[in-house]
């Protein structure tokens, strides 16, 4: 039997006015297990019918098992057979969960339904149809790397490198107007005739479609937007899929972007008369209403506008929150009874969820108990916050939380840094979802390929990959002949290129080498600095700083225009805070002291722990993910809300719903951390507690450190924390500095009290670190601890190389004073002392990494 054919065995009736129409068709001899155990908003979401159905989901209240109850009630009371039913998800991983949910529920009688994703259906029935706009069906589907690779060849054909153009910022850009449904010709009717960059632009949108088409090839976005196409071109061909699939369901609606939302419109449109005769096989007269026409299918999606959080994709938060004006006689079921969090967690999420306008009005809630309160920290620094979240990581785990039962949440990637680092030292194990590890990224190789290429001038590993990093026109050729130069001369790669002048190169080539090895050569000279005339060597810091305005590799990054790129160019500036910290904490070490310390925290091996790992991501990587503990760390004006939301229209809204999706994933322990001092490129900025905390209603936040207690005494001047109640706190992000006799703080009522963030200060002076530590300590009636700690920007990270540590070894470490090992686990460079330490307790160490001497 065709995949096409509707399945309507004899005597069976289906379609409009079928057994079970109406209301859900409930069975009249008695209860209905597809509805039992269900609350009543998820019950009537079930059994509801009509033109279309908007399922208002809140998190965690139980969105698919509505779904694929609501499929398995279309198919058991035989109004719909599955080859009519269309359930379209955003992944692979969620149509299988999907497709195994509704098996359990239905066996084998769920056969020849449709669920997929957007891609997948596209596919199929371009697969089918692709012969009638002259593809043939065995058409390629180009993936991200075969996109680059076309437009790469394409903008090198046309010298549109010159003008900025790479084939990331280009298939951007091309990939949003696809999703837009906008192609070459339509966009070159708006371009700027007077931009020559938008003209070049267009010149390489159309030969990117040209080459496809000649290839017989679509991309990924061609997927949707020519099925689009192939609807509007051939009303024949839209009235076959509009006929088949009488009931369509789309999870996550509020993601959708304008040509998904145009597919929906496509097959949920009725079939006009005059295509009805068309159609084959012959229409059934029950198909038809009284103006002979196919009646619309019937569509219900399920989503939530305050998940709504891929605006930078291209979802379109309208979708959902206009659907009841885009489908007439909709109706709406809300769904608020939460099944994942605490009350205390969910009346937060409410609260700050609250202050956007545009969304539909719901309120979650559980039955399970008020729960745990939040638990709110403010450090001096980013290593003061990452040190606390290391701490409760292991006190959790302590407590009998597994390591995979928690995970740490940022709003950039460039904050794991300081997260990645305690978190090593500590012997704490951890996995970066969706992302890669600090040290790992490229950029960061980039930039740091400069620095030891300046220390070892030999090594031909970082040396190659200076040359290409950014692009300057030096290629595999001149990098060969330089290499066979170097080595043939006995000289370092430095040498080699000064004298590149004795090799056949021509000019722009000669003069991009040249003044790469003259920059190269001035960063040594400042590295080695000048012992006779009594000249210690530059600051790694400065070093960093002349290599990325040098090379403008920030500065290319930011003209890219591209969000991915903006993260890798905020990766780059917090390297630079590395260095920075370094110089502090080592005044005088030198490059390759940094260097070592560099690599030692990059190369430590994963940890072993049978129960899993700490999971790291950004906020956007959680969505549809839970953990019993979370921790959102950051939460300050600049970061959360993102500083570069501040001016666009509908920004702070979608910021807002980003803090609601983290607040929302956490089912028992939520944390809120943020830093008074941040650093910023290198520079200690104060950072204002973001908003959102305001918006969280009073008591619901237990501080074990406010804002306001951020005090590190012996400062001349203050940093304050300056802003009035209900001002927003009065600022975009957290690069002003603020000097100033009044401050203010930000206690757990939400409100401010007085109280400085003063400048830090050497010697015994209290950090607001060791100030928590002190309450710590009284909460767990533990024994106090002789003095404070000293006041650090950054903890040391050493190389303890083959340290013996056995039970009943005394040891002492920089920030935890005296302690007695109990025991050692692990082998090699995995090796974990675990200690108790007279002032906090026990902790799990990373002998090789970890700040710690062995006391004889």
């Amino acid at each position: 039997m065709s995949d096409f054919e509707l399945l309507d065995p004899s005597g069976i009736p289906y379609g409009p006015g079928a057994a079970g129409a109406g209301d859900g068709g409930a069975a009249a001899n008695g209860p209905d297990p597809l509805v039992d155990g269900l609350n009543p908003a998820q019950a009537r979401a079930v059994v509801a019918r009509g033109p279309a159905l908007l399922i208002v989901a809140g998190a965690g209240s139980g969105k698919t098992r509505v779904l694929t109850h609501r499929i398995a009630h279309l198919i058991r009371n035989r109004e719909a057979w599955p080859s009519q039913i269309l359930a379209i998800t955003f992944t692979n991983k969620a149509a299988a969960e999907m497709r195994e949910r509704i098996d359990g529920l239905l066996g084998s009688g769920a056969e020849g339904m449709w669920v997929s994703t957007f891609h997948s259906a596209c596919v199929r029935i371009l697969r089918r149809e692709a012969e009638r706009f002259g593809y043939v069906s065995g058409f390629t589907i180009y993936d991200s790397a075969d996109s680059r690779a076309l437009l790469k060849r394409i903008i090198k054909e046309l010298d549109a490198d010159t003008y900025g153009f790479t084939p990331a910022n280009a298939g951007s850009k091309i990939s949003r107007l696809k999703n837009e449904l906008t192609d070459a010709d339509a966009y070159s009717k708006t371009m700027n005739e007077s931009d020559p960059r938008d003209r070049l632009f267009v010149e390489i949108f159309k030969q990117y479609e040209q080459e496809l088409r000649r290839a017989n090839a679509f991309d990924f976005d061609d997927l949707i937007g020519q099925t689009v196409h192939l609807f509007r071109a051939h009303p024949d061909v839209a009235a076959i899929y509009q006929r088949r699939f009488r009931h369509i369901l789309v999870d996550e609606y509020q993601d959708t972007n304008h040509a998904q939302y145009s597919l929906i419109r496509e097959l949920t449109r009725p079939v006009e008369p005059e295509e009805v005769e068309r159609l084959v096989p012959p229409i059934r007269d029950r198909e038809l209403d009284a103006s002979g026409r196919i009646p619309a299918a019937s569509l219900t999606v399920v989503g939530d506008s305050d998940q709504s959080i891929y605006a930078f994709r291209g979802a379109d938060i309208r979708n959902i929150v206009e659907f009841e004006r885009d489908f007439a006689g909709a109706e709406v079921v809300k769904l608020e009874q939460n099944y994942r969090s605490t009350q205390n967690i969910l009346t937060a999420a409410n609260a700050v969820i609250g202050n956007n306008f545009d969304r539909q009005e719901k309120n979650l809630w559980t039955a399970e108990g008020d729960g745990e309160r939040i638990v709110g920290f403010t450090g001096y620094s980013q290593h003061d916050e990452a040190r606390f979240v290391a701490e409760e990581v292991e006190d959790l785990h302590r407590a009998g939380l597994n390591y995979s039962d928690i995970a740490v949440f940022y709003r950039t990637n460039s904050q794991t840094r300081a997260l990645e680092e305690l978190l090593i030292r500590s012997a704490i194990p951890y996995r970066v979802l969706g992302g890669t590890k600090f040290y790992e990224r490229a950029e960061i190789k980039d930039a740091m390929a400069y620095l030891t290429s300046i220390a070892n001038p030999y090594d031909p590993i970082t040396w190659s990959r200076l040359l290409g990093a950014p692009k300057r026109g030096i290629g595999p050729m001149a990098e060969a002949h330089l290499a066979n130069f170097q080595e043939a001369q006995g000289i370092n790669f430095h040498e080699a290129m000064l004298r590149c002048d004795e090799l056949s190169f021509g000019p722009k080539v000669r003069g991009a080498i040249l003044s790469l090895a003259e920059m190269l050569t001035r960063a040594a000279k400042m590295a080695a600095g000048d012992p006779e005339h009594d000249q210690a060597p530059a600051p790694v810091g400065d070093l960093l700083k002349l290599i990325l305005d040098e090379t403008e590799m920030i500065e290319k990054l930011r003209a890219k225009r591209d969000p991915q790129d903006d993260a890798r160019a905020e990766n780059l500036e917090e390297l630079v805070a590395v260095a920075r910290e370094f110089d502090v904490k080592q005044p005088g070490a030198g490059l390759i002291a940094f260097l070592t310390e560099v690599s030692l925290v990059a190369a430590a091996d994963d940890l072993d722990d049978s129960s899993g790992t700490v999971s790291l991501m950004t906020m956007h990587t959680a969505k549809g993910l839970e953990f019993k503990a979370v921790f959102i760390t950051g939460v300050e004006e600049g970061l959360l809300p993102h500083q570069m939301s501040v001016d666009e229209v509908g920004g702070i809204n979608e910021e807002r719903r980003l803090m609601y999706v983290g607040i929302t994933r956490a089912r028992e322990r939520l944390y809120l951390t943020l830093a008074s001092t941040r650093a910023v490129f290198g520079d200690v900025s104060v950072a204002m507690p973001s908003r959102f905390l305001q918006e969280i209603p009073e008591g619901l936040i237990d501080w074990r450190q406010s804002p306001g207690e951020v005090t590190s005494r012996g400062g001349t001047e203050s940093r304050a924390l300056n802003a009035p109640r209900g001002s927003g706190y009065g600022g975009s992000g957290s690069g002003s500095r603020s000097r100033t006799d009044s401050s203010v703080s930000f206690g757990s009522s939400g409100g401010y009290s007085s109280a400085a963030v003063s400048e830090p200060a050497s010697g015994n002076m209290q950090s607001a670190l060791d100030k928590w530590r002190e309450r710590k300590k009284a909460a767990k009636q533990a024994q106090a601890a002789g003095g404070g700690f000293p006041n650090t920007i950054m903890g040391n990270v050493r190389d303890n190389g083959d340290m013996e540590l056995a039970p009943g070894d005394r040891i002492r470490h920089d920030e935890y004073g005296e302690g007695r090992v109990s025991a050692v686990t692990g082998a090699g460079s995995k090796r974990i002392a675990h200690a108790v330490f007279d002032s906090v307790g026990e902790r799990k160490l990373l002998v090789k990494l970890a700040p710690i001497e062995k006391l004889e």
